[in-house]
């Protein structure tokens, strides 16, 4: 398996799992209370799970890969401002951090700047 597919699986499992979380765990309604952003935490899990299917589709449509993975890096972004702005610790922050740079890594790998 290649750098790149490999990285793919690794986030839109990810992905999947954390995008249905966010749609169906009560952990995560009361986080996304937290960050006082309860009226988007169906968005963003919808978000994440297409963007974890988006992936998987991407090894049938290479552009797809791409537009997801971007899509997913913004995300994460995202989610690492939400938690800064409520001032979380650095380590509540390594998971969106770690996915923003896996997703990150794919798109450079697959636009050839890696």
């Amino acid at each position: 398996m290649s750098v790149p597919d490999f990285l793919t699986a690794l986030s839109a499992a990810a992905f999947l799992f954390y995008g249905l979380a966010c749609l169906f765990s009560p952990k995560l309604v009361a986080e996304f209370e937290r960050y006082r952003l309860a009226r988007f935490r169906p968005l963003v899990g919808s978000l994440e799970v297409a963007g974890a299917l988006g992936l998987v589709a991407g090894w049938w449509f290479p552009p797809l890969r791409i537009a997801a993975a971007a899509g997913l890096f913004v995300l994460m972004l995202c989610g690492l401002w939400a938690r800064w702005r409520i001032r979380d610790p650095w380590p509540a922050m390594l998971p969106a951090l770690v996915l923003a740079a896996v997703n990150l890594a794919i798109v450079l790998l697959a636009v050839g700047g890696l």
